[in-house]
């Protein structure tokens, strides 16, 4: 055995993986009416969570405030990004996204290295 081969280390990820979390909050007076629990969705890509809500937003016949410069940007500066949508001056939903980490690093509990090592 080399002294190359023995030094090798196996590798160790140093963060988990990110995960995008869409969430549709209905808000306002409106909600009143017809009280809705707020949907919540993950998504493993940046640019498809923002196509999923663009094509959503398309569907339903509202404006599509979102791009997806935006959300980057939004999470970037802020950590998240959010766009309300109105009707006639209501407030009837909110659409949030927010980088969520999925396997988070494991802590080192504080145990030193072996010094007889």
């Amino acid at each position: 055995m080399t002294s190359e081969s023995a030094k090798k280390v196996p590798k160790v990820r140093s963060a988990g993986r990110v995960l995008y979390e869409v969430s549709v909050s209905y808000t306002g007076s409106l909600n009143t009416v017809r009280q809705r629990e707020p949907v919540v969705t993950f998504f493993s890509n940046l640019r498809k969570a923002v196509d999923a809500v663009v094509g959503e937003l398309a569907i339903n016949n509202w404006p599509v405030k979102v791009n997806y410069t935006a959300v980057y940007r939004g999470i970037r500066e802020r950590g998240f990004y959010a766009c309300d949508y109105d009707l006639r001056g209501l407030r009837v939903f909110r659409i949030r996204i927010v980088p969520r980490v999925l396997n988070p690093v494991l802590p080192r509990l504080g145990i030193d290295e072996n010094p007889a090592l």
